[in-house]
């Protein structure tokens, strides 16, 4: 019987391929592990990148399965909720329970969408199935563009411990939507409305009334977008009358004068940071400038600069 010959593996250039340098097989991935290289690159470029990692080959992924239950769902925390919705909770078995437990909803962050195109019907829809998914829970919520009364009131209906409410662009809220559900906001300490319809009556009155705890009120326009520049110190008077225990206010692109600021200083005793940026009607030279100096630690003046990633 004549000898085996041994049978030699090439490389594509047609060199032996030495067994020492051949790579372990890995192990089978579990069975509910969708695999990394199934999703659309835009998506799994978008994960990794709000994850703060670099981009990084998809062979060189680390096991997910492997990080304890903790640390993933401190990972998850750092999506919007429409990433979690339309992605991170199809990764696999163990995210998607994660992606379910009411505590992955106590913060509800709609306002970031990159890379999916959604009508403003589907966003409605999605931010009512995270407050869903909050069962109560829920202290923390984001939304710009797309909020509206009826979806305010459903959230505040679903949530009495919401602390921390922001609502940017939301240009369909109106001082009524917003009055209405103000009394069932009993726990607000943190409130920003940007670029909104709302005023001062009965909206700001309201929300000063019903919400004892606030410390920080966030109520901004640009004012180059204005249409009316006129002077007014609605706004100002309802927050000094009723928001006493404030902490930060931030009043940028506000229409107040001297006599507005003055109120406020008086009606807020507890201020340590104000923002005044394009309060162009205000002029803080004299005794007014050296309260204001001497009493706000943080004191952002009308002609300083605003940063694009705070506009």
């Amino acid at each position: 019987m004549g000898k085996k010959r041994n049978k030699k593996t090439c490389s594509s250039e047609g060199k032996p391929k030495s067994k020492s340098r051949t790579p372990p097989t890995p192990p089978p991935a579990p069975a509910e592990l969708r695999n990394w290289l199934d999703l659309p690159r835009d998506v799994t470029a978008l994960i990794l990148s709000r994850l703060g990692a670099v981009e990084i080959a998809p062979a060189e992924l680390r096991n997910w399965l492997d990080l304890p239950r903790d640390v993933t769902a401190s990972i998850l925390s750092r999506l919007g909720a429409v990433e979690i919705l339309k992605s991170a909770e199809l990764v696999c078995v163990a995210w998607r329970n994660i992606c379910k437990d009411p505590l992955t909803w106590r913060t509800i962050d709609m306002s970031n969408n990159r890379g999916f195109n959604l009508w403003a019907s589907d966003l409605d829809k999605m931010c009512r199935r995270a407050v869903d998914r909050s069962c109560g829970n829920l202290v923390d919520i984001n939304i710009q563009h797309k909020c509206t009364d009826d979806l305010l009131k459903y959230i505040t209906d679903s949530s009495k411990g919401i602390k921390r409410l922001q609502l940017d662009n939301c240009f369909n809220i109106t001082n009524e939507g917003l009055s209405e559900v103000a009394s069932k906001l009993p726990l607000l300490e943190e409130l920003e409305i940007s670029n909104s319809l709302l005023s001062h009556e009965p909206a700001l009155q309201v929300v000063g009334a019903s919400c004892p705890r606030l410390k920080s009120f966030k109520f901004n326009h640009h004012w180059r977008y204005s249409w009316d520049w006129r002077e007014s110190n609605d706004d100002a008077l309802a927050i000094a009358a009723t928001m006493h225990d404030l902490h930060h206010l931030q009043l940028r692109g506000n229409k107040l004068t001297n006599d507005g600021l003055q109120a406020i200083l008086d009606g807020c005793p507890h201020l340590e940071s104000l923002d005044l940026r394009e309060c162009f009607h205000l002029k803080l030279g004299g005794e007014l400038g050296r309260r204001c100096a001497e009493r706000i630690k943080k004191l952002q003046l009308p002609h300083e600069p605003i940063s694009k990633d705070e506009s």
